[in-house]
């Protein structure tokens, strides 16, 4: 399985007067465009997640909806309240394990710093993290359904990589 773990893109400013409720608060209009460009050219590069998991947020769901939107294949998109801030990993490897099924590639879109502790309890890490930019991919590929410590970091992708 390869596991696509996402953080979402560029969002209004935290603690922004306009959204009080933080659970609400939008993507950017450039941080659509931006992540856009991104995503593009990671399906260039055979990015192709069947399931896209969010996080309830607006922020995430803007975010999974973006990837919907240009991954080839119709992916479908599932809200996860396990991908909410706090993410509870035990909670969304049952998921995945139960509704990826056979599908090979699966993504995640969650916050920071949870993406990046997510990711280093896959690859093996012990109280460490990959450091996700706003709106970075890392594809995380295991020999069967994703457990801590038994993944393989094949790619890290950032919007100022990329270029974008």
């Amino acid at each position: 399985m390869l596991l696509y773990i996402i953080r979402h893109a560029w969002a209004g400013q935290h603690d922004d007067p306009e959204w009080p409720d933080d659970s609400l608060r939008p993507l950017t209009s450039e941080g659509r465009e931006r992540f856009a460009k991104l995503v593009k050219l990671l399906v260039e590069r055979g990015f192709s997640p069947r399931i896209v998991a969010t996080s309830p947020l607006v922020r995430c769901r803007q975010t999974a909806e973006i990837v919907v939107a240009h991954a080839p294949g119709e992916p479908r998109l599932v809200e996860l309240p396990a991908l909410a801030p706090g993410s509870d990993l035990a909670s969304l490897l049952a998921w995945t394990d139960e509704a990826a099924g056979e599908r090979d590639e699966v993504a995640w879109v969650g916050h920071a710093p949870d993406v990046s502790y997510l990711a280093a309890a896959l690859v093996g890490g012990s109280g460490g993290g990959i450091r996700f930019a706003k709106g970075g991919v890392a594809a995380i590929q295991f020999d069967g359904p994703p457990e801590p410590g038994q993944g393989e970091l094949r790619w890290l992708a950032t919007a100022k990589l990329l270029g974008c």
